[in-house]
């Protein structure tokens, strides 16, 4: 049923499909599609903007119009639907970790190259300041 409520917007010219946004929505409302985020369906946004925050680029706002009533109910199913996947609804490689298994071993190329020691994607890596303030 349509009500006019309070929605997401995304100005599609500002999003750079980081993704951030669609971590930040409980509701997996978001999705980043051919890389731009965007709801997948209007009844699983609430409205509330937990996302908007998360938006380096100031992409997000709420706006009122005319849209589907929130589904709670339909909401819960579409998570179990997403973790039953294995995933979330963002669709970004870096939102859910992936077991890598070891590739079956070849005759080395050169000397000191052998199988990848990668275990787990993504792979977090901490940089630091090769010149730190003091």
């Amino acid at each position: 049923m349509k009500v006019t409520r309070k929605i997401i917007e995304i100005d599609e010219e500002k999003c750079t499909g980081c993704g951030q946004c669609v971590v930040a929505c409980a509701e997996g409302a978001l999705a980043i599609i051919e890389g731009k985020a965007k709801v997948i369906a209007d009844r699983f946004c609430d409205g509330l903007g937990a996302c908007i925050g998360d938006c380096p680029e100031d992409a997000l706002k709420i706006i009122e119009r005319e849209a589907d009533d929130f589904d709670e109910a339909a909401v819960e199913e579409h998570l179990k639907n997403q973790q039953a996947k294995g995933g979330s609804p963002s669709g970004c490689p870096s939102a859910r970790p992936i077991n890598l298994q070891p590739a079956p071993a070849a005759p080395l190329a050169a000397v000191g190259k052998g199988p990848s020691l990668l275990s787990h994607w993504p792979v977090q890596v901490r940089l630091v300041n090769p010149r730190p303030r003091f």
